[in-house]
């Protein structure tokens, strides 16, 4: 492996810049493909559980530890998108109701927050669904 891998030094400043670049990036991908999933243009094969994840991130400490840095930062990211999506069970759910709230002078209903939830929980437990049966599925067929 080390034989097609090329390191490249970067001094600090130029570092952060290349990484702020690639994390941007690695966004704006994760945001991309989430649309094509949502319009059918990608398939939900793609959408990974814990035991698959797992498995991945086994396999990139095998192959070292700048690969599995690399996997640890892309899981890292993914995560943080997901996070930042205005959906109300999240963090970006909340930043939605907060921004609602500077428009409106005033704060969301309780009842308009407890339907928020529910469909935020139903939107999560929907994606999780998925994912454990992605996994199951890759883990009995191989």
């Amino acid at each position: 492996m080390e034989k097609l891998s090329v390191t490249v030094n970067y001094g600090p400043l130029q570092s952060f810049t290349r990484a702020m670049d690639k994390t941007w990036e690695t966004s704006i991908f994760s945001l991309k493909m989430l649309g094509r999933m949502v319009t059918g243009e990608a398939s939900w094969k793609g959408v990974s559980g814990p035991v698959t994840i797992a498995s991945y991130a086994g396999q990139s400490a095998h192959i070292g530890w700048k690969s599995f840095i690399g996997f640890l930062a892309l899981i890292s990211i993914s995560l943080g998108v997901l996070n930042l999506l205005p959906v109300p069970v999240l963090d970006g759910g909340h930043l939605l109701y907060y921004t609602v709230e500077i428009f409106k002078g005033s704060p969301v209903s309780e009842a308009t927050m407890e339907v928020g939830q529910r469909i935020g929980l139903a939107i999560l437990a929907l994606l999780m669904a998925v994912a454990f049966y992605n996994d199951i599925t890759r883990f009995i067929t191989g």
